[in-house]
């Protein structure tokens, strides 16, 4: 059930494709390259509720895009190649992408990673350690599998208000009455509030890092594969700048020290929780620099251009999700134009 929001942007990015103007701009807004996001990778049919559908793709569609940015000239580096291009510049000349996926999905490596190896192409996983301790609360899924296993839902945020939550509508309705104010509150109250409606409903919240992650001995045995990185995602997966300086420092050591004792390496790579501006700001991008991090991404949406040298702690990244699964709109990414225009012409959006 797509939001006025999103089906404007869809259409915006339609006239970009199919005027043109993403090819004859692309000299001026293309930049140096691109870091794509991914988080599920399966095949599953998507239902009628399905407001977490967003998070995933099918691996065929992974497997065109990769075909797409190979097609426009791009190289498809891994982490540690970007860092080494950004910070010395890009001897190649060429345009380059790098393929990321957050927070450790079992599909990351049984659909995905197939295809990585067919197209030989690097992948950098980002590890919440308590998510791989199958710990931790992946409340989106949980709020969603209550939500569609519910006929009325009582929302925490509202006390006294029950949600009817019936027909497909009532239960979008019901979601995001609730999803934004759990995003947006205090992460140690989101989680407990979360929990509380799990009791409620008699959801086995505690199985969902189980059935969808990989633990440290998957991880393991993915580790040997030359293509992939694991990195970095913290400890929680608490967005970091809602957290005091003290508290954040906390969830990125120890969930770089959990994940140095289980695979047995420093993690030189790190992602943002969530990702976007009120999840990680300026202070947080300062705060990471002291763990040693090669670089740090983000959520917010542009490609990387050379100036990007000098916040190498603040990158962007671009979502592959399951609203965007049309090559038209990755060759519009590609071309860095929708998120200039987005951006006021800025390059950079680093505070």
């Amino acid at each position: 059930m797509a939001s006025l929001v999103l089906v404007l942007y869809k259409a915006a990015l339609n006239v970009l494709y199919y005027s043109g103007l993403y090819k004859l701009l692309s000299p001026a807004t293309r930049g140096e390259g691109i870091i794509f996001t991914l988080h599920q990778i399966n095949n599953d049919p998507v239902e009628d509720f399905s407001p977490n559908s967003i998070l995933r793709v099918t691996p065929e569609f992974l497997e065109s895009t990769i075909q797409t940015v190979k097609a426009e000239g791009y190289d498809i580096i891994s982490l540690d190649e970007l860092h080494d291009r950004l910070k010395t510049g890009n001897k190649s000349n060429k345009p380059y992408a790098v393929f990321t996926a957050d927070d450790g999905y079992k599909d990351n490596r049984d659909l995905a990673l197939p295809v990585l190896k067919k197209h030989n192409v690097p992948l950098a996983i980002y590890i919440v350690s308590d998510y791989s301790n199958h710990q931790g609360e992946l409340w989106w899924f949980a709020l969603e599998d209550i939500i569609k296993n519910s006929s009325a839902i009582q929302n925490p945020y509202n006390k006294g208000e029950v949600l009817e939550a019936v027909t497909t509508e009532q239960k979008f309705r019901a979601f995001d009455k609730i999803y934004w104010p759990m995003r947006r509150s205090n992460q140690h109250e989101q989680r407990a509030t979360i929990r509380e409606m799990a009791k409620a409903h008699d959801y086995d919240i505690d199985a969902l890092s189980k059935n969808l992650v990989m633990n440290w001995e998957e991880l393991r045995e993915l580790n040997k594969e030359p293509l992939i990185t694991l990195a970095a995602h913290t400890k929680s997966h608490f967005a970091i700048a809602t957290l005091s300086e003290e508290e954040a420092d906390e969830q990125i050591k120890i969930g770089m020290d959990i994940m140095e004792k289980e695979l047995g390496e420093k993690a030189t790579h790190f992602s943002f929780p969530y990702g976007s501006n009120c999840a990680a700001n300026k202070r947080d991008f300062e705060l990471v620099k002291k763990f040693g991090f090669k670089t740090a991404v983000t959520t917010r949406k542009a490609v990387l251009y050379k100036e990007h040298k000098d916040h190498m702690m603040a990158l962007p990244r671009v979502s592959l999700n399951g609203e965007y699964q049309h090559q038209r709109y990755i060759k519009t990414f590609l071309s860095g134009l929708p998120f200039r225009l987005k951006n006021k012409w800025q390059k950079l959006d680093v505070e």
